[in-house]
């Protein structure tokens, strides 16, 4: 178990101790994943992480990998949230899941604070109860459940629609919560929504964190930006709520990307993100190009290092929002890129 977890999450990188465990993590899957050890047979221990072998994120869509070491346990699989018809598929185990955890509760603490409050998931709750998968929408919204004290799902199950009548009392119990909805169904669900006028009045005196994730396709089609998102969510509630939106995948399970004060992502020290010229592949300092996430978690399926669709810029210098360490921007996706959804446990 990676000892770069009882770090905080951006203080000062220890970027061999990183390579070290990326390396030995790569020689673990070349050793126990056939299909990974056949795309990467000719491989080398790495120098520096640009060596590092990673699988491009369309791979994960044309079959399931699976790292079968000795003592692996297995858990469900998790489907990426994709809106094409296709969607990746990520093999679970019980290892990586408790690093994942532990990592998303870091990010999110270090975000939010350590107050635990009740969640309201903008979901329903039969997603949670299908066996053997698990919809990686439904796994970003599970990723805050170690600062919640409760657990409610808003949407009904059959209908889709909000049950108001399920949010009623925990607004009258409670003046400070979370809300996570997929960025697209915070708009169209929640900030487009008539609630009851009793929702209305309760919502003006909650102090309401929301929480999203997940593609901007559909909002920009409607233009929608993140400002307008962001001023229509915080019109209806009470002083001192926030928004915060965190970017991440289904394919690097763990790893959630939040925009900071500043606008900038910020890299935890048990990840890296790399950026690639897309025609060579070649990496590059301050320019946009794909990206490439890596981290140290993923121990039952070679997830540890992906290749994206997503176009990014890796920003030198320190951020004025007081992080430590490697920051990026999320500069959209590569054009024609399949729409997708995201993902994090």
């Amino acid at each position: 178990m990676t000892e770069l977890l009882d770090s905080p999450p951006y203080g000062p990188r220890q970027d061999q101790r990183l390579l070290a465990e990326l390396n030995a993590l790569a020689r673990h899957h070349r050793d126990y994943c056939p299909p990974f050890a056949r795309i990467w047979k000719r491989w080398t221990e790495a120098a520096d992480v640009s060596g590092i072998p990673f699988l491009h994120v369309g791979l994960f869509k044309l079959g399931t990998f699976q790292t079968d070491y000795p003592s692996v346990r297995r858990g469900r699989t998790l489907r990426s949230s994709g809106t094409s018809g296709s969607a990746s598929q990520i093999a679970l185990d019980d290892e990586s899941a408790s690093l994942q955890s532990r990592s998303a509760a870091a990010i999110l603490k270090d975000f939010l604070g350590e107050t635990p409050r009740p969640l309201l998931v903008l979901d329903r709750a039969v997603s949670l109860r299908a066996r053997g998968e698990l919809t990686a929408r439904l796994a970003a919204a599970m990723s805050l459940r170690t600062l919640s004290t409760e657990i409610h799902f808003l949407m009904n199950d059959e209908s889709g629609a909000i049950a108001w009548d399920r949010a009623a009392p925990v607004l009258d119990r409670h003046s400070d919560l979370f809300l996570y909805g997929f960025t697209s169904a915070l708009w169209t669900d929640w900030a487009r929504a008539n609630p009851p006028e009793r929702i209305r009045e309760r919502l003006a005196q909650t102090r309401v964190t929301f929480v999203h994730s997940g593609g901007w396709k559909k909002l920009e089609a409607q233009n929608v930006d993140s400002r307008r998102l962001e001023q229509e969510l915080l019109s209806r509630v009470a002083a001192g709520s926030r928004v915060l939106d965190f970017y991440g995948l289904a394919e690097q399970v763990g790893l959630l990307y939040p925009l900071c004060a500043k606008g900038y992502r910020h890299v935890p020290v048990w990840a890296d993100v790399l950026v690639r010229n897309a025609w060579s592949l070649e990496t590059l300092e301050g320019e946009p190009g794909l990206l490439q996430l890596l981290n140290v978690l993923a121990r039952g399926a070679p997830y540890f290092s992906v290749l994206t669709e997503d176009l990014g810029r890796v920003v030198p210098g320190v951020c004025e929002c007081g992080r430590s360490g490697k920051r990026f921007e999320l500069l959209g996706r590569v054009p024609k890129a399949e729409l997708r959804g995201c993902g994090a446990v």
